[in-house]
């Protein structure tokens, strides 16, 4: 039997939670018009796993109608389930959406969730938005190692050259996975300052720290 959007809108109607997550997989295979109209039905499921399904959907199919989209991502952001929220902010970077930094930002204060000020933190590299720099910054100050190197990956997407001195202070940090992170960080800036802190990272005890520093130098 065809995928056709009318076969996938009555499965999106249906009782049965299977039928309805097929729905949102066979979303991928129709035309992107009927794919957007379609997801924004899934989007607002009363099973979570629907809306995180069609939410994340959103960072592919949000390019159809972004205006529409960014107003859909927004409310998700307030959903009831930090998964869905996550999901949120991921579209929202996917799909570069500048005007909802504001929204992550203030999501990112208010929540004790942190898949989702993970998720914000990792969203803003990709979003490309120099006010990201300050939330950033503080995130290197917290004590979860998870929202260090989220912040560190990030500022190096940003590709703001104040980051350099924010990371050349953490390439000493005992974790070598952050170590490894900032030289990943620090090859996409490649200022001066950068490229020392790189050469001296080529030399770090644990390989992949030493590798990560290399290839950033081009060796």
């Amino acid at each position: 039997m065809s995928i056709t959007p009318e076969s996938v809108g009555e499965l999106l109607q249906s009782p049965n939670l299977g039928d309805r997550l097929q729905a949102v997989n066979q979303i991928r295979t129709l035309a992107p018009a009927d794919g957007f109209a379609l997801i924004q039905h899934a989007v607002t499921d009363a099973n979570p796993r629907i809306r995180y399904a069609a939410v994340s959907q959103l960072s592919s199919l949000g390019q159809h109608d972004q205006s529409r989209t960014i107003e859909i991502l927004r409310q998700s952001l307030h959903d009831p389930e930090p998964d869905v929220q996550a999901a949120a902010a991921d579209s929202i970077g996917a799909l570069q959406l500048t005007d909802a930094f504001e929204d992550l930002e203030q999501l990112y204060h208010s929540t004790s969730e942190w898949l989702v000020q993970f998720s914000i933190l990792a969203a803003l590299g990709e979003l490309g938005d120099s006010r990201s720099f300050s939330l950033l910054e503080e995130a290197l100050q917290s004590p979860n190692e998870l929202m260090q190197m989220a912040a560190i990956g990030s500022l190096g997407e940003l590709g703001d050259e104040r980051a350099v001195q924010l990371l050349i202070h953490q390439a000493t940090n005992p974790d070598w996975q952050i170590r490894h992170r900032v030289a990943q960080a620090l090859s996409r800036l490649g200022t001066p300052a950068a490229k020392a802190t790189l050469e001296q990272l080529a030399q770090d005890e644990m390989e992949p720290v030493a590798e990560e520093a290399k290839a950033g130098l081009g060796i």
